[in-house]
Parts: structure tokens; sequence; C-alpha cells
């Protein structure tokens, strides 16, 4: 068994899988969070089993929040396999982990469970407790986790502190929406939220607030919605009106704090202004076509004029705001600007300067 770093979702088995492998080996199982983990005590392990026939196992939660001098500390014992050191987190820790950890580890991504998996734990947990849940309430109980097993146990836990028949009021009690961010829904709430985004994008702000309250009145998870209206912020309306973006990202930062019920108020607000602004999809279709050149081996060699430290470099400032300059070493067009809202000034500025 490798060193090794499970990254995934909550609730998809991470520290499960490590305990697993802990009993499956037969060996001491040592289990920390790297919020709280001090470099004594894992001195006081390795101390302990360094004669020892038999390794430890140590497993660290939260491995993204590892410090530089800890990453460190278990460099050593890493490389010489003194001891099985195993991580989990919700973050890739490609990003966190220093070179030197991940050279002596291999990482795995671990996967949300599916309805399939939960509904089928759900059932076990029920048959165990002698809990009864009719359909409408397992679905909700197996579709608003969000593939997030521990999540679910823990609402089946709570609501049948009092009670054996389960149904789906008592469900929305605890949890009033689902946590849901879209992946795990079934096909009608796909149909609704693609019903907003085109209405939004057809510039129809009744249609697009219909869709919107049919979202909240099945429970979807505000935080979605708003994710999903900053993305068409900048992929449908872009530069016809760049206020669009400042407007859903802050709309997104109060929706998370505040939820629901208030949270509604936000984001038909969102909703309707992105229905009214015009719509300019420049920066999709732009950033599209420069990757689909790059994939088709469009490779420039970048002037000399703009390397680093280059002499030859004429700054813009010193000319009023823009002088003529070669930036690419091909002539490329990915950029159309549409005579759209404010993308339509943008575009005039541009080639007004370059008349000049």
């Amino acid at each position: 068994m490798p060193h090794a770093f499970f990254y995934g979702p909550p609730g998809c088995g991470k520290t499960t899988l490590a305990r697993i492998i802990a009993s499956v080996l037969d060996v001491p199982f040592y289990e920390f969070n790297a919020t709280s983990l001090k470099i004594e005590q894992l001195r006081k392990i390795f101390s302990q089993y360094v004669n020892a026939l038999q390794k430890p196992l140590i497993f660290i939660d939260e491995v993204h929040r590892l410090s530089k001098n800890q990453q460190e500390v278990l460099l050593p014992v890493m490389e010489t396999n003194a001891v099985l050191v195993i991580g989990a987190s919700t973050e890739n820790p490609c990003f966190s982990l220093t070179a030197g950890i991940r050279s002596r580890s291999m990482l795995f991504e671990l996967k949300a469970h599916t309805q399939e998996d939960l509904q089928a734990l759900a059932k076990r947990a029920c048959d165990k407790e002698k809990l009864y849940l009719d359909e409408e309430a397992m679905r909700y109980l197996v579709v608003s986790s969000n593939g997030d097993a521990r999540s679910m146990l823990k609402l089946l836990e709570f609501v049948s502190v009092d009670k054996k028949e389960i149904k789906l009021e008592d469900l929305k009690a605890l949890r009033p929406y689902s946590l849901n961010d879209g992946a795990g829904e079934a096909s009608v709430h796909y149909d609704l939220i693609s019903a907003m985004i085109k209405s939004i994008r057809g510039s129809d702000p009744d249609a697009a607030v219909y869709y919107l309250a049919r979202l909240i009145e099945g429970g979807e998870n505000p935080a979605f919605i708003a994710r999903r209206l900053v993305i068409l912020a900048s992929e449908d309306i872009g530069n016809a009106n760049p206020q669009a973006l400042t407007l859903c990202t802050s709309a997104m930062t109060s929706v998370a704090q505040i939820g629901y019920p208030e949270a509604r108020i936000i984001l038909s607000q969102a909703v309707i202004y992105l229905s009214a602004s015009p719509k300019s999809n420049s920066a999709y279709t732009a950033i599209n076509q420069a990757q689909e050149a790059i994939r088709e081996g469009e490779i420039l060699e970048i002037p000399k004029c703009i390397q680093q430290q280059n002499k030859a470099y004429l700054y813009p400032h010193d000319f009023g705001g823009w002088v003529e300059q070669k930036y690419l070493s091909k002539e490329l067009k990915f950029v159309a600007f549409k005579p759209i809202g404010y993308e339509g000034k943008m575009g005039e500025w541009l080639r007004a300067i370059r008349r000049h």
C-alpha cells in the first residue's frame, strides 16, 4: 500500500476508506485533523515505532491545511516507509502539498455517491432501525443529499428521533432545500434551470421569474441558482453590460450569507436585471476559438518586444495610451465586438485609436 491522498466531495467515503484499509492491513491506526495536528504528536508516534515490526497508519483529514513545517516532518518517514500516511481533503491536494510529498505518494479522486448508492444505503439504515419512508420521502432524502452519504444518514438520524414513519414534510422541516448543486437532480430540475437560462437569454423576464419560482418551490439550492446566473452574466451578456457580472457576483455572495426565504428576492432582482440587459456572447466565443486554435497546434513564438525585460518594448502610456506594436508573431482574430450596449463603445474606441 503506497502513501495515498484521497480527495473528493463531502460524504463520499474518504475517511471510511482509510479506516477500512487500516482494518484490512491490521495495523495501528492514528486519526488526525490537519487543523489541530501538532508536530509533537507526530514525532511521538514516530519514536514509538522506530524498531517495530509493524508500521502504523497515520490518517490526516483536511490535508490541504497542512503547514509546510508539518509536511517537512512527514517527508523523512514517508521516504523510508517507516509509517503509512493517508490523507483526505475536499480540495485537490495537488495545489497544497509540496512536490516532495506528492512524489512519494499516490493521489486518488473519489466521486460523490450516485443516487442508487444512497438509496441502497438508506434502505439498509431503515431496515436496521425499523424506519418507514414512503416513496416521496425516500426520493427527497436521496436527491436532496447531493451524493453525501454522511449528510443523508445524519438527516435520517435526526428525523427518526421521535417517529418511525417518516413523511416528506418531516424531512423538509429539517432540510428545507436541497444540498444539490445540480449534478444529481431529477430531469425536471435540469429542464427548469435550462428553461430559466434560455428565458433570460431570450430577454423574457416574466418567463425567467416564473421558472425561478418553480426552482425555489421545488427546493433548489439558492447557491446553485446564483452560480448559474454568474456564469450566464459572462457567457450571454458579457461586455454588452459588464455591470451584470458584478451584480450577479454580489447576488451570489448575498445569497450564501442570507439563504431562504429572503434570498428569493435577491435572485429575482438578478434574473430580471439579466433578462433586461443587452446580450453578447463574444467573450464566450472568443475564448472557445482561441483554445481551439491552440489545440490545433497554433503555438506562436512570442514577439521579442513583449518578452520579459526587453528594451524594445514600447510603453503605451508614454505615447498617450496607445502605440502601434507587434503583440502576435502572426495575425489571429478571435474577438468580434458586437454593436450592442457597452460592447459597441469598446469596439468603437479600439477602431478609433487604430485609425490615428
